[in-house]
């Protein structure tokens, strides 16, 4: 065997050099296509280290052949666009075996399919199988058993959160900074680690950042330009608990043991979410032998074998969705619901008679169920999800369940708006929660508790009578021209005001006062109607009456300069501009420089005007 021609493959992993070094060949020919250099050339620009690896060894093969080890030469053409788009078909592979046929050389590759083909082609060909062996990551070094996730960036010393959820501290691992180069290192260990363990897995590849999953270790790492700099983080989960650990009541046990279908679990980043979805699938697998499966991207839940792990297919997890309601699973772990899409394939799924358990971030137990409700019909919340499983500092905290029925939203009095509601009460005390419902082309999500006298006016307000003023003044825009003023206040549960200019009052009130009354029986409430002037832009300046709250100071210019802005002066000074409430207001928080300001010209007798802009 006197030539031999490398393909990209063997190039990329050193099989040239280690064939002559290990071989006993007489100065072999080399003949390296130009396709396969074009390849390398590619891959270091897209500074992916398969091709820097390439290079090297092509570089190495210069030097043995400076020593008399080989001769090298470059053949061949170079692909055209129509190769290179389609590669994954074999194009540049059927113009690598073109010139082993043409030379009449042996072809080396580490491609089993290109092995193959060579071989049906009567080409002459060694397939150079590269052995792996198990070699643990440099980063596994910094992980004992507290350690959650480790935190590496080129020019910043090394850090680890350490602990468990609820009890997690940032701290430094050396005093040491990591430089460019060694990170890269690292890096180039992971990647290697996905092409070569069966366990290791290349979940996302995107310009500026890969994400690796190598058995319990969710390895990200960013790179420019999406990061200003190299960083590498790793995590893994320093919990590995059965349900029976959680301490759950019987009446939640049972609830998930025989009537849960779709359940969500949420809470925010590092609450223990994954640990406690990770102990309901092992309960769901082992203790009630139902067929789980998952959908998830990166797969990182550490889960046995009997739990079969799915990716997003073809870069699809509708497509993953389409092969699990072939395989019929009795629950499917869907980790995580972020995009309309997720939430939307987790209620299809459902509705089509799969038990959903579905991972959701969020900071208050209702947010999951107000995620979900924001993308999909109202009525059919409770047939997606029943429960919903809320984790803090590695504990439920609150579990909710939901429910329809018709009823009078709570905040409204008038029998004719009852209206379906979804009810979200407490599962172990059965307390109403919240109510999800339609408010005009809103969908609302109340709390009872501050509609119950559980919080002050000013909550009771922005909860229930904001949501009858937003609603009235896009029923009243409607009617009127869109420059017109307009402003709206509620008064009382069963009251509000409206103001508008004089001009407009007619078409407020329509003929015989039908349209008042159909807005009137729309929203719930009884209107009225107050006028306010549109006058020219008044410069004349505005004497500010101001008074004092624990925590702000409030400039009062009056309900007739309500929504407007002004310029703010002391002694004719410019002092600031802002824009008005709609009482005329203009709030400045105590304890800021402007406030001080204002503060020192009244102790020292100075005017405070305001002047329409």
């Amino acid at each position: 065997m006197k030539c031999i021609i490398p393909d990209t493959s063997a190039v990329i992993i050193g099989a040239v050099s280690e064939l002559i070094e290990n071989g006993d060949y007489d100065y072999p020919e080399i003949i390296v296509p130009e396709a396969v250099v074009c390849e390398l050339e590619h891959q270091a620009n897209a500074k992916r280290s398969e091709g820097i690896k390439g290079l090297s060894e092509l570089q190495k093969l210069q030097e043995m052949q400076d020593d008399g080890e080989l001769a090298i030469t470059f053949k061949g053409k170079r692909p055209t666009n129509y190769d290179i788009k389609y590669a994954k078909s074999g194009e540049i592979d059927s113009i690598i075996r073109d010139l082993a046929r043409s030379e009449f050389g042996t072809l080396l590759t580490n491609d089993k399919v290109q092995a193959e083909v060579a071989k049906a082609q009567g080409i002459p060909v060694i397939f150079y199988e590269q052995k792996y062996v198990e070699k643990r990551l440099s980063i596994e070094k910094f992980f004992d058993d507290e350690t959650m996730s480790i935190h590496l960036k080129e020019n910043v010393a090394p850090m680890a959160k350490k602990g468990v959820p609820g009890h997690i501290d940032f701290v430094k691992l050396s005093d040491k900074p990591y430089t460019y180069s060694e990170l890269k290192k690292i890096m180039d260990e992971i990647l290697d680690k996905a092409k070569s363990d069966s366990k290791t897995y290349l979940e996302s590849e995107k310009e500026g950042s890969f994400v690796v999953q190598s058995r319990e270790y969710r390895i990200s790492i960013a790179y420019p330009p999406f990061a200003e700099g190299l960083e590498i983080t790793a995590v893994r989960p320093v919990a590995n608990i059965s349900l029976d650990e959680y301490n759950l009541s019987d009446k939640l046990l049972d609830r998930i043991r025989t009537s849960a279908e779709g359940i969500l679990i949420s809470g925010s980043p590092g609450a223990g979410k994954s640990t406690f979805v990770q102990a309901i699938a092992k309960y769901y697998s082992s203790k009630l032998n139902k067929v789980v499966k998952t959908m998830e991207s990166p797969r990182d839940l550490q889960l046995p074998d009997e739990i079969t792990q799915y990716a997003p297919l073809e870069g699809s997890m509708e497509n993953t969705a389409d092969v699990l309601l072939l395989v019929r699973p009795d629950y499917t772990i869907y980790d995580e619901l972020r995009k309309n899409t997720d939430f939307n394939i987790f209620a299809d799924m459902r509705l089509a008679g799969v038990g959903m358990i579905g991972v959701v971030h969020a900071t208050r137990p209702i947010d999951a169920i107000q995620r979900i409700a924001s993308r999909v019909e109202l009525g059919v919340i409770p047939s997606i999800v029943d429960t919903s499983i809320y984790i803090e500092n590695g504990k439920v905290t609150s579990v909710y369940e939901t429910k329809m029925t018709v009823k009078v939203p709570s905040g409204m009095k008038e029998a004719d708006l009852a209206r379906p509601v979804i009810e979200v009460r407490d599962f172990e005390t059965g307390e109403l929660k919240n109510e999800i419902y339609t408010y005009g082309e809103q969908t609302i999500v109340m709390d009872i508790d501050l509609v119950n006298n559980g919080g002050s006016e000013e909550n009771r307000k922005s909860s229930v009578d904001l949501i009858a003023e937003a609603e009235i003044l896009r029923k009243i825009k409607r009617i009127l021209p869109k420059k017109a003023k307009v402003d709206v206040e509620v008064i009382s549960p069963d009251r509000a005001n409206i103001y508008i200019p004089d001009q407009y009052v007619p078409k407020i009130i329509g003929k015989n006062g039908k349209r008042i009354a159909e807005i009137e029986r729309d929203i719930g409430i009884s209107l009225g109607v107050e006028i306010i002037d549109e006058k020219p832009v008044d410069k004349t300046p505005i004497e500010v009456d101001i008074t004092h709250t624990r925590k702000q100071m409030i400039l009062e210019l009056g309900r007739e300069n309500g929504r407007q802005n002004f310029d703010i002066l002391i002694s004719g000074e410019y002092l600031l501009t802002a824009t008005t409430s709609k009482k005329g207001e203009i709030k400045i928080k105590n304890g800021i420089e402007l406030s001080d300001f204002i503060l020192e010209a009244i102790e020292m007798g100075l005017e405070i005007t305001a002047i329409r802009k």
